[in-house]
């Protein structure tokens, strides 16, 4: 997580709810930013208790029985909501094609409240799901609601996480509020390594040992010309377990973690399996967390097998941080350009002002001017 300076809480007017809130990633990146939480809904009851043993603030259950009336006011809408496939879609019925689907509350809370900026995420097979037919739907309904939408598929590994994890974000803006938008999602390329992030022999990290465990690559560490090492920001396959399928891959702690997941088989399901200091074995909870940008005093539930799920079902919480930098962005170039208007009016309104005045004096020397005739009688 990205430490964020008082100076650069720009967001402190600003008030969000939470959608399918999960543990709060969304939350701690949009309060970063000094933005304030009204309103958190997450069906999942464990993540809703470590939710609001964090946040101090508990969730709202199931979302599709909630009224928008119940709501309240509010600028941003954040969620990571579930993917679903829109049996209508393309009936061109607006949002009655997601109906039955969790978009659909989505949709009717953004048509009763119209708050100004919407920040989503979804599996990077969103942009696919149902032959594109689901983003497709999903964009001209927003279109519909008068919202500019943006959406691009991005890598937690490229913003100094170091998890091979692509998720695709939609930034939508209200256009009641914004006069064309001009948003540009991240471009970055910071590097990281595992290794930077793991504990010392943490006691909460199952260690594998098996007689089926083999390895076919000594991953080599590159430095270049100065001495640093050359990080490959991706994960490094270097053996495997039994016969290598999902869950069953090792990996090497100068790359990348795997994706974490709230499910998953094999032996290193939901983390991956690692080799450190000559073990075997799968990622602790407080890694899991600092993968995702989670601070160190956060508190997770001590199932492991619950906090791994819930870190896996999470959002990376440094790529929302540098979106919500670029959302910053379009809003002060919205308000100077709404204060150049705003200037320009005025002065052209001045410049109106001026000329009637000089019309209207123009007029009163006329009308008082006396007339005489050229016997010097006055008219």
């Amino acid at each position: 997580m990205i430490d964020i300076t008082d100076n650069n809480k720009t967001l402190k007017e600003y008030k969000f709810i939470d959608l399918f809130a999960g543990i709060g990633g969304f939350h701690y990146a949009l309060k970063s930013y000094g933005a304030t939480c009204v309103f958190a809904s997450e069906i999942d009851k464990k993540a809703a208790e470590t939710y609001e043993l964090n946040h101090h603030l508990k969730p709202f259950g199931d979302i599709t029985k909630i009224n928008a009336n119940e709501i309240p006011k509010h600028d941003i809408l954040c969620g990571g909501f579930p993917c679903q496939a829109f049996s209508i879609s393309g009936k061109q019925q607006g949002f009655e094609d997601t109906r039955g689907t969790l978009f659909f509350d989505i949709a009717r809370i953004v048509e009763y409240h119209r708050p100004k900026i919407l920040l989503l995420e979804n599996v990077k097979n969103f942009v696919r799901h149902d032959n594109g037919n689901t983003i497709k739907t999903i964009v001209k309904i927003l279109k519909e609601l008068n919202y500019q939408v943006n959406y691009k598929i991005l890598n937690t590994s490229n913003f100094g996480l170091p998890q091979n994890r692509e998720r695709v974000y939609l930034v939508c803006f209200n256009l009641d509020f914004f006069e064309k938008p001009i948003f540009n999602f991240p471009n970055l390329n910071l590097r990281s390594k595992l290794q930077d992030i793991l504990e010392i022999e943490p006691l909460d990290a199952k260690i594998v040992e098996r007689d089926d465990i083999s390895f076919y690559k000594n991953y080599q560490i590159k430095t270049d010309l100065f001495g640093n090492q050359e990080l490959p920001n991706k994960p490094i396959q270097i053996g495997k377990v039994n016969k290598g399928g999902q869950g069953e891959r090792i990996y090497h702690t100068q790359g990348h973690s795997i994706t974490l997941s709230a499910y998953g088989g094999g032996v290193g399901s939901k983390t991956g399996l690692y080799k450190i200091n000559n073990k075997i074995r799968k990622l602790s909870p407080r890694e899991c967390a600092r993968l995702q940008g989670f601070p160190e005093n956060f508190i997770y539930p001590n199932s492991i097998s619950q906090a791994q799920k819930q870190f896996g079902n999470s959002v990376s919480i440094n790529v929302l941080q540098h979106i919500i930098q670029e959302i910053i962005q379009t809003i002060r170039d919205n308000e100077q350009r709404t204060k150049i208007r705003f200037t320009n009016s005025e002065k052209r309104i001045q410049k109106r002002k001026r000329h009637s005045r000089e019309v209207q004096q123009l007029e009163t020397r006329q009308n008082s001017t006396k007339l005489v005739d050229t016997n010097g009688i006055q008219t």
